[in-house]
């Protein structure tokens, strides 16, 4: 199975990684983790600009892990997400691997879904209140409604 978790390395997405590894993951899968970056300014120049459409190839644990290969991809793991992902690697006997996605994280996560397949995937609910959610949109509610797989929102206590 291709597990996926969208991640942003908030305390939301976190407590979702947490759950997906302690209710969801099993030995033999893949764990997927999916983040999504802004559009625009790059570092790295062209190489970037050519995974815009396509997302970044998938990126192994081992990679993830090292700062100079992730500040390529403009994206910076969390000491506490790279602790639960290696445990998890080490203790189940799982592959964890990253891809990265640039553009509107609704729909690059349900694009995601499709183009790596995942068998499923498991969001973080930030709780926005009603006013927010309807200004601002929610990630989670759009991949509920639009994803072709099923989908895990772990909310946020």
């Amino acid at each position: 199975r291709r597990v996926g978790v969208a991640v942003d390395f908030s305390p939301s997405s976190k407590n979702a990684l947490k759950w997906a590894v302690d209710n969801v993951i099993r030995k033999g899968d893949h764990l997927i983790l999916v983040a999504v970056r802004p559009e625009g300014h790059y570092d790295e120049g062209d190489q970037i600009q050519l995974w815009e459409a396509t997302g970044s190839p998938l990126i192994p644990l081992s990679e993830f892990c090292d700062p100079i290969i992730m500040k390529r991809y403009g994206v910076k793991p969390d000491p506490e997400t790279l602790d639960i992902v290696t445990t998890a690697a080490r203790q189940t006997q799982i592959e964890v691997l990253m891809k990265i996605y640039w553009g509107d994280p609704r729909e690059k996560l349900c694009e995601a879904i499709d183009t790596i397949p995942l068998s499923c995937i498991i969001v973080g609910n930030r709780g926005l209140g009603t006013l927010k959610r309807a200004i601002m949109g929610s990630v989670s509610n759009y991949v509920v409604n639009n994803a072709s797989c099923p989908v895990t929102v772990v909310k946020h206590h």
